[in-house]
């Protein structure tokens, strides 16, 4: 059984689900590796316009899988510091990706697995979905980049959560701006599939240089002007612009291919 399912739509939208119910989908080595191999193909897959990433079962992910802590017994740091940062590294490869990245978080979302879930462009979760990161109630310091992640989105309800470990409803998350919004677990799914098939009909190029600019955190006005000025000339002189612009006037869908 492939511990990822990777679901190529016809629209250009990829849907990844974490596949290990009977674990939560814990992020084991063999997920982690084919996240790796699945990651790496969808940097080059032109036919790609969204991606949306959700978990098989009742949870999105319960995290990392550090069962081997236990068996392997101490390691010294620097081992233990590389094998931590490839893993962080792999699963987060998501934000290099330049089409947009949604995650759908269908249930609970814990530890590394909601920073994976976090790393997308766009969150929406269940109403009743369970989000937490509960690093230091289990005597670690977090990781998978929780201490930037988390408190990118919601500063305040980041702290609180870093620190007491304590459980955030879909509901609440989207309510303090930690996920973009949230939806009746029954919804959720549908839901999220207008959103992608939405940013799939869209431009690619121009959809791809947006995500390239909003990831910029431009310094100031004028850093964004001088981006601007560069990025819309390459749209202008795309056949996307000029099928965008023929089907406003025509009254119709555009039909983008990316050139």
């Amino acid at each position: 059984m492939n511990e990822l399912s990777v679901d190529r739509k016809d629209d250009g939208v990829v849907l990844i689900t974490l596949n290990r119910p009977d674990l939560r989908n814990a992020m084991t080595d063999t997920m982690t590796a084919e996240w790796r191999a699945t990651m790496t193909d969808l940097a080059s897959d032109r036919d790609a316009r969204c991606l949306v990433v959700t978990g098989a079962g009742t949870a999105f992910s319960s995290g990392g899988d550090l069962s081997w802590i236990g068996e392997r017994g101490a390691e010294p740091v620097p081992r233990l510091r590389e094998r931590m940062l490839a893993f962080y590294r792999t699963w987060l490869m998501i934000t290099e990706l330049e089409i947009p990245t949604v995650a759908a978080v269908n249930g609970p979302a814990v530890g590394a697995g909601l920073c994976v879930a976090l790393a997308c462009d766009l969150v929406y979760a269940a109403d009743d979905a369970k989000l937490l990161a509960p690093f230091t109630s289990l005597g670690l310091h977090p990781g998978m980049a929780a201490t930037y992640l988390l408190p990118r989105r919601a500063p305040a309800l980041a702290r609180e959560m870093l620190l007491t470990g304590r459980t955030v409803s879909g509901a609440e998350a989207a309510d303090k701006g930690l996920v973009n919004q949230s939806f009746p677990k029954n919804d959720l799914m549908s839901e999220v599939a207008g959103i992608a098939a939405k940013i799939a009909q869209n431009a690619p190029i121009a959809t791809r240089l947006t995500k390239v600019a909003l990831n910029q955190d431009h310094q100031d006005l004028e850093a964004a002007l001088r981006w601007e000025s560069l990025a819309q000339p390459v749209t202008m002189a795309s056949a996307d612009m000029m099928e965008g612009l023929a089907a406003h006037r025509e009254r119709r869908m555009p039909k983008f291919t990316g050139s």
